[in-house]
C-alpha cells in the first residue's frame, strides 16, 4: 500500500528495516514478498548502516526518475528469449552443428553460445530469463521400467493369491534377491552420521578396488510373515549355488525354528540374476536343497522390468543401506555387524554371517541333467511359476 507513495531509495531502505527486524533469511523473505532483488535490499541495509555510524553525513544516493534504469534484455534484445528457448529444446533445431547440443546445458554455456549469436548477455541473466520461463535445476527421476510384459499385472496378482495361500496355511513365505556388491575397505560410503565437528572419518580418495580385501556380496532373505531377514554375506562369486546356499542357511537359523511344521516353501525372487528364471543352475541348486530340506519348494519370479517391487528391496536392503550410511565398510566383521543391527520401529529383525565358501562361474547344465528336476510348471506362465519336489 505504502509502494506507491515511496521513490526507490524509500522503498530500498523500508525493506532493509524490514529484513533486519526479521533476522537470519531476513533479505531472502523481503525480496520474494516484495518482488525487490536481493542486491537492492542489500543496497538499502547498507545505506541504513551508513546513517547509523553517521548519522549526520547525509546518504549521497542518486534517485531516478519513473521508469529509469537500464531497461531488461527482454525488452532490449526481443530475439534473446526465443534464442535461449531454441537451445533447451531437446531436438535440434536452426543450429544442428552447435556442439552445444552435446554439451551440459549450464548457464555459462548457454551464455557464451547465445553471445556468438550477438546476443550480449551474462550467465546471471540466463539464470533470470530462465526462472521467468519455468525452468529450473532438476536432477533425474526414475520411472521407466523398461519394457512392459502384457501379463505383468495378472503375475502380481497371481503372487499375491500364493502368498495368502500360505499364510492361511501357516507356511513360510520369503523374497530372495542379491543386494549391490560393496567393496571391503576404507572406501566412502555415501550419506552422513554425527562425528566431532571437524573430525569426519577419512577414508581413500579414490574407490579404486583392492584385490587382498575383495568385495562384499550380500544376499538376502526376508520372511515376510515374520519380518524376520538373513543375510549371507558372500566373498566369492553371485552364482545360483551361492543364492541356494543363503537359503539353506536361513532355514538353519531361522526358518525350520520359526516354521517346525512346514511341508512347503514359497520363494519370490527377481527374473534376473544368480536366481533367473532362464537360470538352469538355479533349479540344479533348488532341487538339491528340496532334496536335503526335504520340502516342496514353489518359486514365482517377478515380471521383466519390475525387480524393485521384491519386498526384500524395501522391507529389508533399504533399512541396512540407512543403518550404515556414512561408514565405510573396512572389514567383513563390519558389514556383517552393521547389518546384523539394523532395526525399524515395525520389529525388523536381522542376522548374517560371512559365507567363505568358492563358488564356481560358468557351470554348463545339459538337458540330460535339466530333466532329472522334478520340476513342475504352473498352468500359468510355468517359465515364472514352478514346483520342485523332493526326491527320496
Amino acid at each position: 500500500m505504502l509502494s506507491g507513495m515511496m521513490d526507490e531509495r524509500m522503498r530500498r531502505q523500508w525493506a532493509a528495516s524490514e529484513a533486519h527486524d526479521i533476522g537470519w533469511g531476513g533479505v531472502t523473505a523481503v525480496a520474494q514478498a516484495t518482488g525487490l532483488a536481493r542486491n537492492t535490499v542489500m543496497a538499502g541495509t547498507r545505506e541504513l548502516a551508513h546513517r547509523r555510524a553517521h548519522p549526520a553525513i547525509p546518504i549521497q544516493a542518486r534517485i531516478r526518475r519513473p521508469g529509469g534504469g537500464r531497461k531488461p534484455l527482454a525488452h532490449t534484445d526481443p530475439g534473446l528469449q526465443r534464442a535461449l528457448e531454441v537451445l533447451l529444446e531437446p531436438v535440434t533445431r536452426g543450429h544442428p552443428e552447435s556442439p552445444l547440443l552435446w554439451t551440459c546445458k549450464s548457464t555459462s554455456n548457454l551464455a557464451r553460445q547465445l553471445q556468438g549469436d550477438n546476443h550480449q548477455v551474462s550467465d546471471r541473466s540466463v539464470a533470470t530469463l530462465l526462472k521467468r520461463a519455468g525452468y529450473s535445476l532438476q536432477s533425474n527421476l526414475k520411472t521407466k521400467e523398461g519394457s512392459t510384459h502384457p501379463d505383468r499385472n495378472a503375475q502380481f496378482e497371481y503372487i499375491n493369491r500364493r502368498v495368502l495361500a500360505y499364510a492361511r496355511k501357516s507356511q513360510p513365505v520369503i523374497s530372495v534377491d542379491t543386494k549391490k556388491k560393496e567393496l571391503v575397505g576404507e572406501y566412502k560410503n555415501p550419506g552422513r552420521e554425527w562425528c566431532p565437528k571437524g573430525d569426519p572419518q577419512r577414508v581413500n580418495v579414490h574407490d579404486f578396488p583392492n584385490p587382498k580385501q575383495g568385495k562384499a556380496i550380500p544376499y538376502g532373505v526376508y520372511d515376510l510373515a515374520s519380518n524376520e531377514g538373513w543375510v549371507s554375506v558372500g566373498i566369492d562369486h553371485d552364482t545360483a549355488r551361492f543364492a541356494a546356499a543363503s537359503i539353506r542357511r536361513w532355514w538353519q537359523e531361522m526358518g525350520h525354528k520359526r516354521f517346525p511344521q512346514a511341508k512347503r516353501l514359497l520363494v519370490t525372487a527377481d527374473g534376473g540374476g544368480s536366481n533367473s528364471s532362464r537360470n538352469r543352475l538355479w533349479k540344479i541348486a533348488l532341487q538339491e536343497l528340496a532334496d536335503e530340506l526335504q520340502l516342496k519348494l514353489e518359486v514365482c519370479h517377478f515380471p521383466p522390468g519390475t525387480s524393485k517391487w521384491n519386498k526384500i528391496e524395501h522391507r529389508l536392503f533399504c533399512f541396512i543401506t540407512k543403518n550404515w550410511r556414512g561408514r565405510p565398510l573396512v572389514s567383513y566383521k563390519v558389514i556383517v555387524n552393521l547389518i546384523a543391527q539394523t532395526t525399524t520401529r515395525a520389529g525388523l529383525t536381522v542376522r548374517a554371517a560371512v559365507d567363505t565358501n568358492q563358488y564356481e562361474t560358468g557351470i554348463a547344465v545339459s538337458d540330460a541333467e535339466l530333466a532329472e528336476v522334478r520340476l513342475t510348471p504352473s498352468e500359468f506362465h510355468g517359465e515364472w511359476n514352478y514346483i520342485i519336489e523332493s526326491r527320496p
